[in-house]
C-alpha cells in the first residue's frame, strides 16, 4: 500500500469512528462523518452530523478548519450532497472553502442524485477520490442505504432465545431467559431503530413498553438533551386491541397496521392501512409503507408468529440472537413458526456475522441470505 493510501485509510478512519457518534440521532438522514487535513497531514477540523435539520458533518468540521481549509483534503465518510434540503448543499460549501481535494468513503446510494455531488466537485477543479473503506462507510447505515435504493428500511429481528432455540416455556413464561447484560444492550439497538414493530399477541401476553429504557441505556456517546425514543408499530389486521395497554398511553407515538377492509372501532388515528395476505396483514406492503414514511431502521421485538411471516415474506435482513446457557426442552415455545419445509432448500438460509459473549450469553448476529442455496 502506497504512502498515499496509508494516509487516506488512517484519516477517513478517523471519519468512521465520528460517524458512528450520529448512530443514534441523525434518522432520517445518514450517519456521516468528516475530517479536514491541511498539507501536513494534520486535523485542522472534524465534525459529524447530529440530526436532520442542523448543520452536516462537512459544515461542522469547515467552521472548525476555517480559513485553513483552502488547499486542504477533506475525507467524508459519504458523498456530499448536491442539493438543496433543510440545508444547502455541502458540495458547494467545499468549494467555497477552496478545498484541494476531496476524499470519499461511498457514493450516494440514492440512484437519483448519485455521483452529482463527485462531478460538481471534479467540475470546481477538486481532486475526488473514491470508495476508500467503502465497507466500512456502508456499515454506518445499512438503513438509509436499503431505503435508498429499494424504498424500504433495514429490518432486524432480535430474539432472546435459550440454547435449544426456545424463547419461553409451553405456559409463556419468558422473563427472563437472558441476562441483565444482554437487556442492556438491546437498549442500543433500540435507540439506533426508527420503528420498534410487535405483534398484537405480544402487546396482549406482556404489555409491553417498547421505548428504551433509560436506566439501561449508558452509552456515553449520546449527543441529544432527551432520549429520542423509536416509534412503535403493532400488526393487528382486524384492529380489535382496546386502548388500555401501555404502549398506547405513554405519551409517545404507536401506529397500528390493519388491513384496508377492517372497521376502526377505535378513535385511534395512528393507523397504516395495507393490503391483506390471507386474511393477514401485507407484509412486503407494511415494510413499503414504513420506508415511505422516511424509517431507516426497524427493530422487530415479536413473537414467533411474526417473526417466522417477515421471513416468509423476505423482509428481514439481519437476526440477532441473545442465546443463553439454559434449555427450555421440546414443549418450550419455539423462537420462529415456519411452514413445514419439506427439501433442505426451502429453510431459510443464515451467514453468521459477528459473535460475542454478553454477560452469561452468547451474542450472535445473522444475516439472511437471500434466495436458496445447497
Amino acid at each position: 500500500m502506497s504512502l498515499q493510501n496509508q494516509t487516506d485509510y488512517y484519516w477517513m478512519a478517523k471519519a468512521v469512528q465520528l460517524a458512528r457518534k450520529g448512530r443514534y440521532t441523525t434518522s432520517p438522514n445518514p450517519r456521516v462523518g468528516c475530517v479536514i487535513v491541511d498539507n501536513n497531514n494534520q486535523c485542522i477540523g472534524e465534525g459529524f452530523h447530529i440530526q436532520a435539520g442542523t448543520p452536516h458533518a462537512e459544515i461542522h468540521a469547515l467552521n472548525q478548519a476555517g480559513a485553513k481549509a483552502e488547499g486542504a483534503t477533506a475525507y467524508v465518510t459519504l458523498e456530499p450532497c448536491s442539493h438543496f434540503g433543510r440545508t444547502p448543499p455541502c458540495a458547494l460549501a467545499l468549494i467555497e472553502a477552496k478545498v484541494a481535494r476531496v476524499v470519499i468513503g461511498m457514493t450516494d446510494p440514492n440512484p437519483q442524485v448519485s455521483g452529482k455531488g463527485i462531478r460538481i466537485l471534479q467540475e470546481a477543479g477538486i481532486e475526488v477520490t473514491t470508495d476508500v473503506m467503502a465497507d466500512e462507510a456502508k456499515s454506518l447505515n445499512p438503513g438509509f442505504i436499503k431505503r435508498m435504493m429499494t424504498g424500504k428500511p433495514f429490518v432486524r429481528v432480535k430474539l432472546g432465545i435459550s440454547l435449544d432455540g426456545k424463547i419461553a416455556l409451553e405456559n409463556g413464561v419468558s422473563q427472563w431467559i437472558t441476562g441483565p447484560e444482554a437487556r442492556r444492550d438491546v437498549q442500543k439497538y433500540r435507540a439506533q431503530s426508527c420503528v420498534v414493530l410487535t405483534g398484537s399477541g405480544t402487546v396482549q401476553a406482556d404489555n409491553p413498553s417498547l421505548l428504551v429504557r433509560a436506566s439501561e441505556f449508558d452509552d456515553s456517546d449520546y449527543l441529544l438533551d432527551a432520549l429520542r425514543q423509536p416509534v412503535r408499530v403493532v400488526v393487528n389486521g382486524t384492529n380489535n386491541l382496546p386502548d388500555d395497554f401501555t404502549l398506547f398511553n405513554d405519551g409517545y407515538p404507536t401506529f397500528v397496521a390493519m388491513v384496508k377492509s377492517a372497521i376502526n372501532t377505535t378513535a385511534r388515528e395512528n393507523t397504516i392501512r395495507v393490503s391483506s395476505e390471507s386474511s393477514h396483514v401485507d407484509l412486503n406492503e407494511l415494510i413499503k409503507a414504513l420506508g415511505d414514511m422516511q424509517y431507516n431502521e426497524v427493530l422487530v421485538e415479536a413473537g414467533p408468529a411474526l417473526v417466522g411471516a417477515l421471513l416468509s415474506a423476505g423482509e428481514v435482513d439481519e437476526l440477532v440472537c441473545y442465546q443463553a446457557p439454559v434449555i427450555l426442552g421440546d414443549k418450550g415455545m419455539s423462537m420462529v413458526n415456519l411452514p413445514n419445509f419439506t427439501s433442505l432448500s426451502q429453510a431459510i438460509h443464515l451467514s453468521l456475522d459477528a459473535y460475542s459473549k454478553i454477560g452469561s450469553d452468547l451474542k450472535l448476529t445473522y444475516s439472511v441470505k437471500t434466495g436458496t442455496t445447497q
